[in-house]
């Protein structure tokens, strides 16, 4: 726990390193270097798609299994930090927050082309260029929801397991194993072009391991929703009626919970639709990073909860 405990402060007080010296920029040089490697056959990528993401969670799954056995070769103090920081490295909460807030602001200014390279940049994968005021509002509160579950609870929830088999090394070892596949599917998962047989298997993999944080991360939201003012029963009513419309299995869930806690409507034009009501404005981001900061208070110390019970 006490490991959990600083890798959230360092977390919150320092945020997340520059690319150069961030493990998760280093998985995607190498997740790059495995793109460009494949073979052009449709019946050859989906074997080589499938031992890319093998290699590249087995890889990052032992890495950390060494670093940690070597940083806690440290002195003193800087043992447990150092530790803490790899730890810290497989989430981002300042960084998912500081992301949203700076779109905001953008609207705000009434800067739309600035919030549209914002979202970009940080939030989602897809082209924004035509978005409107509404669309790039609803990519931000969308991209918040959604990344609640991969960039913090998922994370937490395999490094709880870990501990739970294996102690810290376990834990930092699943962890990072999660954090690997994850990013992964963020640049490979898609059913586009050659991507429609590389990253297949990755895409089901990140399926298969977001599947329980998803709604564990959805019922927390609930809660959070509750924590942030906001309607616990309109995200626990929507979550149940519009959770799975999206194409994903878990994406729907946190995006379908916070649009009823905010009671407005989150929109990916032919794509999904998810609650009712109008299109969140910069009052509704504020609100929803007000649900999101409860939710992700509420799941980081029921992760503390859980590493002291199996202590």
């Amino acid at each position: 726990m006490t490991l959990l405990a600083l890798a959230v402060a360092l977390d919150l007080l320092v945020g997340d390193p520059p690319n150069r010296w961030h493990p998760v920029a280093w998985l995607g040089r190498l997740i790059t270097v495995g793109r460009a490697w494949a073979p052009r056959a449709p019946e050859d990528l989906a074997l080589y798609g499938t031992f890319l993401i093998l290699i590249v969670a087995g890889l990052a799954a032992g890495v950390a299994l060494v670093a940690q056995a070597l940083l806690g070769e440290l002195p003193g103090p800087a043992a447990p930090l150092a530790q803490a920081w790899l730890l810290k490295c497989s989430f981002s909460l300042r960084g998912l927050f500081t992301a949203v807030e700076l779109v905001r602001g953008h609207l705000v200014a009434r800067d739309l082309d600035g919030a549209r390279r914002q979202v970009a940049w940080h939030l989602v994968s897809r082209d924004t260029t035509g978005l409107d005021q509404d669309a790039v509002a609803s990519a931000a509160v969308e991209s918040l929801a959604e990344n609640l579950t991969d960039g913090v609870v998922a994370p937490l929830c395999f490094y709880v397991a870990g501990t739970a088999l294996g102690g810290v090394a376990g834990g930092l070892a699943l962890a990072w194993a999660y954090r690997a596949v994850n990013t992964a599917d963020a640049m490979i998962g898609y059913r586009r072009d050659e991507l429609e047989y590389l990253g297949r298997a990755t895409a089901r993999t990140d399926d298969v391991a977001n599947y329980v944080p998803a709604r564990l991360a959805a019922a927390a939201l609930v809660a959070g929703a509750w924590l942030g003012r906001e309607s616990a029963e309109g995200a626990a009513r929507v979550l149940r009626r519009d959770g799975r419309r999206t194409e994903s299995p878990n994406a729907g869930l946190t995006m379908a919970a916070m649009a009823g806690a905010l009671g407005v409507t989150l929109e990916k034009h032919g794509h999904y639709h998810l609650g009712a009501g109008p299109p969140p404005d910069p009052a509704a981001i504020d609100r929803a990073m007000r649900v999101a900061r409860g939710t992700a208070a509420l799941c980081v110390g029921l992760a503390a909860l859980a590493l002291v019970a199996c202590r």
